[in-house]
């Protein structure tokens, strides 16, 4: 039986409010397939970014804690100030350095996630300014994992779904409106090989 997807993890930065509600809004109920997202916030600030996402979906949406298991219907956020690792089934926390500026870093979650789930990972990357997510984006792609990047020409900031198109040559690109539906028809199905016939 060929393997289905497990994981859909979500990179944004600058932009990234609108861009993630405009996402949710899309996904069902039934989705039933973990989502990580990994939004660029100081401490202090977008701590009540899990209540305004969960006005937008029906999913149950927070922020992950250390050693919290994957569970179907829900989205995880990576808290304020840590960088959040994929493990098999479950994620954990961290204090390490910042990357680029950033913790949480975008790249050390999806490398996490690329390295536990491999080719059942799908690696998301929408607006922001900087490059973060890039090369964790690339890690999901070399691991056989699914690349999707936002449409850098609709995207609030398009510096970093253009460093990860640059990083990730045959991502599949998406306008943000666009994403929702695809990710609910790709989890559908069992893992593809991209680039070929879907």
């Amino acid at each position: 039986m060929k393997p289905t997807y497990a994981l859909v993890v979500i990179g944004t930065s600058w932009g990234g409010l609108h861009a993630l509600t405009t996402l949710l809004e899309g996904i069902p109920r039934a989705f039933s397939i973990p989502l990580i997202v990994v939004q660029h916030r100081g401490r202090e600030v977008m701590s009540i970014l899990p209540e305004l996402l969960q006005e937008h979906t029906s999913l149950t949406v927070g922020d992950a804690e250390d050693k919290e298991s994957l569970l179907a219907h829900h989205v995880y956020l990576a808290p304020a100030d840590y960088h959040l690792l994929v493990e098999q089934g479950f994620m954990s926390l961290s204090t390490d350095p910042f990357v680029k500026y950033s913790r949480p870093s975008i790249d050390v979650t999806f490398q996490s996630a690329a390295d536990s789930y491999g080719e059942r990972t799908i690696g998301v990357v929408l607006t922001g300014a900087n490059d973060d997510g890039a090369q964790g984006l690339r890690r999901i792609a070399d691991r056989n994992g699914y690349a999707i990047v936002q449409d850098p020409a609709t995207a609030e900031s398009p510096a970093m779904p253009a460093a990860a198109l640059r990083a990730v040559p045959g991502a599949r690109v998406l306008q943000l409106a666009q994403i929702a539906s695809y990710l609910t028809s790709l989890t559908a199905r069992p893992v593809v090989q991209q680039g070929r016939s879907e």
